[in-house]
């Protein structure tokens, strides 16, 4: 029996046809994978903070901002102690490139000053969280523990002097100015005064004094356009608090705090002053022009 002759060419050819085949069909199963994969594994990083350093804070406050805090430098007269009470108190920190703080006491003939000034640079751990948001976390927490009022039209006029001296403020809807004339009815400084004509001498004796005690109390007390609240032409976002407490039996220590924040750093300024004898309180509208006029330096030398 004769056999079929065997043809190289045809084996050749099936061959060539499978290896195209399976060619084409890897191909097209690796390009959906890297389409897919390069869409997936892509994410946006959050923006980094504008600040990565922070200033030195001792050399922050210039000489003259530090004579007009601080009274007493001036009436120091060595020189080398001058100097060394203008150079300050270096804050204890761990880390200077997150946190630099710097302080200054100085007595003077009227009264004890104390300045403190500190710096913190925010940075997020968290890849979706930029520096500047959780910088404004940080800001809020400290607001909301120094119970500042939310900022309204109200209480913006009212901290207005321009405002508050305004005549054509109406008496029946001013916050500012109902609190000044209330009622004999309500006010206690005036129910004090307003005794019965009945009331014994002993009785009469106690209601002088106090009326005095209250008289006392108000003339201390913070006026209403001067009291806790924010501050809009200072960096970013800003706060003032203003906190009048009793250092002795005679005298009484006034605190007054600046916070703002610009971008990823937030300064806080915390200037107090307490007098050496019975000479009242000091001057809320002083002390508060000072330390905003420090904050204002310290906002410009951010962004110079």
């Amino acid at each position: 029996m004769q056999r079929k002759a065997y043809v190289p060419g045809t084996a050749a050819l099936l061959a060539a046809l499978l290896a195209g085949c399976t060619g084409g069909s890897g191909s097209s199963d690796a390009a959906p994978d890297s389409k897919a994969g390069g869409v997936s594994t892509t994410t946006q990083a959050a923006q980094p903070g504008k600040y990565r350093t922070l200033p030195e804070a001792c050399a922050a406050v210039s000489h003259d901002s530090l004579d007009s805090l601080m009274p007493g430098i001036k009436q120091i007269t060595d020189q080398d102690q001058r100097d060394k009470a203008y150079e300050g108190t270096a804050t204890l920190t761990y880390d200077t490139d997150r946190r630099v703080g710097c302080g200054w006491k100085v007595d003077s003939t009227d009264a004890t000053d104390h300045l403190l000034v500190d710096f913190e640079r925010v940075v997020s751990y968290d890849n979706a969280v930029s520096d500047d948001s959780r910088a404004q976390d940080v800001y809020a927490t400290k607001k909301t523990a120094a119970d500042i009022p939310e900022a309204s039209s109200s209480s913006t006029a009212s901290a207005s002097p321009s405002a508050s001296a305004s005549p054509s403020t109406s008496p029946s809807t001013s916050p500012t100015t109902s609190a000044t004339t209330a009622s004999p009815s309500t006010s206690p400084t005036t129910s004090a005064t307003t005794a019965s004509p009945s009331t014994s001498g002993p009785t009469s004796g106690s209601t002088s004094a106090s009326a005095s005690s209250d008289a006392s109390s108000s003339a201390s007390a913070t006026p209403t356009d001067l009291q806790p609240r924010e501050l809009s032409d200072l960096g970013d976002e800003a706060f003032l608090n203003d906190k009048l407490a009793s250092a002795s039996s005679t005298t009484q220590q006034r605190t007054v705090t600046v916070v703002f924040r610009t971008s990823n750093v937030i300064v806080t300024i915390e200037y107090a002053e307490q007098p050496t004898g019975f000479t009242g309180s000091p001057d809320s509208k002083e002390m508060q022009d000072k330390a905003r006029n420090l904050a204002q330096k310290l906002v410009d030398r951010f962004n110079g």
